[in-house]
Formats: C-alpha cells, structure tokens, sequence
C-alpha cells in the first residue's frame, strides 16, 4: 500500500505536478503529454513511472500506446493524513478556545 509520504514526494516535482494537470484534463499518452511539455518523452516516462508506483495514475493499453489517467483513488491515503492533520488543529484549537487562560498549552 502507497504511503501519504510516498504520494507526497510523486508530487514534489513541478513537472510531474503538470502532468497530473494534464490527465486530470484529459486520459492522455507518453506522447501526448510530452508534445504539451518541455521534457522529452523518455522524462515523461520516467515520471509517469513514479506517479504510477505512488497509485495516483494508472494506465491501460490502447492498440500500441498505453493511455494514462488520474485514479482518484490513489490519493485517499493523502487525504486521510490530511483529515488528521486538520482535526489535530481543530482540536488544539478547541481547547484553546475552552480554556484561553492557558495560553495554548495543553
């Protein structure tokens, strides 16, 4: 299973964040979406391959070309870190909020 850090570190590239962008647009070939960016179309692999092995694009075959899309689901372990992170916040503000003599401090 894809950790959140896993998806975390796919995402911090700028271009593998712009090829997301692109599939979420449009399910989109190695070529396709290299003809839209500044990288070849050996890179784009590349990064598709990492995308890929963090679960948030998936590909299947059409004819001789594989066609990449978003899946949706590859990102629920981010969002789930994400949710316990916010609710972390939102109770720490809660007790601050309940008890605003002590300052912040638990």
């Amino acid at each position: 299973m894809t950790t959140y850090a896993e998806v975390l570190e796919s995402l911090a590239d700028p271009t593998r964040r712009e090829i997301l962008e692109l599939l979420r647009k449009k399910p989109s070939s190695v070529q396709e979406l290299a003809d839209q960016l500044p990288v070849s179309r050996p890179a784009v692999s590349q990064h598709l391959k990492i995308l890929n092995a963090a679960g948030i694009v998936a590909a299947h075959p059409d004819g001789t070309k594989r066609i990449y899309t978003v899946t949706p689901d590859g990102f629920e372990v981010l969002r789930q870190w994400l949710d316990v992170m916010w609710r972390d916040v939102l109770d720490a503000f809660a007790k601050f909020a309940n008890n605003p003599d002590a300052g912040g401090k638990p």
